[in-house]
């Protein structure tokens, strides 16, 4: 199977509301541009967009002479793709580069890390793993776990130490080796905790500092299934720390996957990668069109 049919799969609970309006045969009439917008808003994708969308696609469907459902499918999976913001550069494939994964307890940062870098290997990158998260019991174990499986070395210190001091070290070393590619992973953080966000905003700058010889991006790793308190935690990260991107996870086991259209869109971030399994081929690069179609049922 396909990564578009993996991704179709993994979104048809976020699909089931669109596609009970778009069955076969349904009139474009009042009720259906009403229910395509209350759709899209309990799609999680918020209010001002969802309003934005069904204007302009009633202003298509009237151009077009467009009255039967079945022939918006295709016009509003296109229409939704361009409110995704695009990215100027991918920090995984525009080596040298150095990323920085932040984001709450559980939303899959480590996990992430550690299928990029097998990926990275996997594409002949010399790749290193800094473990920022000293805090964490397993958080050590576990990027070691992911590094032996990748073959990527993993640098990081006993727990308590620094993390902002962690960072400087894998920069430092990276840049003794000439790694194409440096992943770090952060402690988890609660977005309210103005204590904790300070503390990670230090680790960003210090990693910002220190990183000469390549560009530093900090993206946040948001599990999609947190619906709109996701959106909350991105707008306080990107806050706190001037965000340069988002991956969102776990888009297998929500109806709630148009959340990444809301943050893309509110926050003008764009995505570099989604997640819609557990197995490394699960973590795919984004494409917007390829998501909204598979979000609203359009074949590739």
């Amino acid at each position: 199977m396909g990564f578009f049919d993996r991704l179709k799969s993994g979104l048809s609970r976020s699909r089931e509301a669109i596609n009970e309006i778009f069955y076969m045969g349904g009139e474009v009439d009042e009720d259906f541009w009403e229910d395509l917008e209350d759709t899209l808003v309990m799609g999680d994708m918020g209010g001002e967009l969802a309003m934005r969308v069904t204007d302009d696609l009633r202003e298509q469907a009237a151009r077009e002479n467009l009255n039967r459902a079945d022939q918006l499918r295709d016009a509003l999976a296109k229409r939704l793709a361009q409110e995704f913001r695009t990215a100027d550069r991918d920090p995984f494939e525009d080596v040298p580069s150095c990323v920085l994964f932040v984001g709450i307890n559980g939303a899959g940062k480590t996990t992430t890390v550690g299928k990029l870098a097998g990926r990275a290997r996997g594409e002949g990158k010399s790749c290193l793993i800094g473990g920022a998260d000293t805090f964490r019991a397993a958080a050590i174990e576990q990027l070691e776990v992911w590094g032996t499986r990748a073959g990527v070395d993993v640098i990081t210190r006993e727990r308590g130490a620094d993390p902002a001091s962690v960072c400087y070290d894998v920069v430092e070393e990276a840049e003794k080796r000439g790694t194409q590619l440096v992943l770090i992973d952060t402690a988890g953080r609660l977005h309210t905790s103005s204590d904790l966000m300070r503390e990670l905003a230090k680790v960003v700058n210090v990693t910002r500092k220190r990183c000469t010889s390549m560009p530093v991006t900090v993206v946040l790793v948001i599990d999609a299934t947190t619906g709109q308190n996701g959106l909350a935690q991105a707008k306080e990260f990107n806050d706190a720390l001037d965000l340069d991107g988002l991956i969102v996870t776990k888009l297998d086991g929500t109806a709630k996957g148009g959340i990444a259209l809301a943050i893309s869109d509110q926050l003008g971030l764009p995505i570099y990668r989604i997640g819609v399994g557990e197995s490394i081929d699960d973590l795919e690069t984004f494409d917007a069109l390829d998501f909204c179609r598979a979000l609203v049922g359009e074949g590739k």
